[in-house]
């Protein structure tokens, strides 16, 4: 019984956005300076909590670019072709805010982020969409 809902909570896990938040060597430290970096955590995890996995990764290699932030789409955004959007240099309430809407709306696939996350997007070198891939 116990693994039919661990599969159960695993597959409802993966129909979810998943917003991945850097906190590795630069990223939501002081390096960064002029932000609450505990309390942009913990604004997404609430405003998400119901809408998608918001999980604390290591370092993602794009510290030039602190704070960064992946959104990956939903299994229903994949199929209609989101692809994981990389967001840099997330340093203010207003972008988080920003990203959480698009999230609740949907996210990559579903809905088009606010035109404001354009200021926001990078695409990340191969080597980097590799490793997180293969993780």
């Amino acid at each position: 019984m116990r693994k039919r809902t661990r599969r159960t909570t695993a597959a409802q896990g993966a129909a979810r956005p998943t917003v991945a938040v850097c906190r590795g060597c630069c990223c939501g430290t002081p390096k960064v300076p002029g932000l609450d970096h505990t309390a942009q955590l913990r604004d997404l995890r609430q405003a998400l909590n119901d809408t998608a996995n918001v999980r604390v990764t290591d370092c993602l290699n794009a510290c030039e670019r602190a704070n960064v932030i992946v959104i990956q789409p939903s299994a229903k955004g994949r199929k209609t072709g989101g692809r994981p959007v990389w967001l840099g240099l997330v340093n203010d309430p207003d972008a988080t805010t920003d990203i959480t809407t698009w999230v609740e709306n949907g996210g990559p696939g579903l809905t088009d982020p606010p035109d404001i996350l354009d200021l926001y997007t990078f695409r990340p070198s191969r080597r980097v969409q590799a490793e997180l891939h293969d993780t």
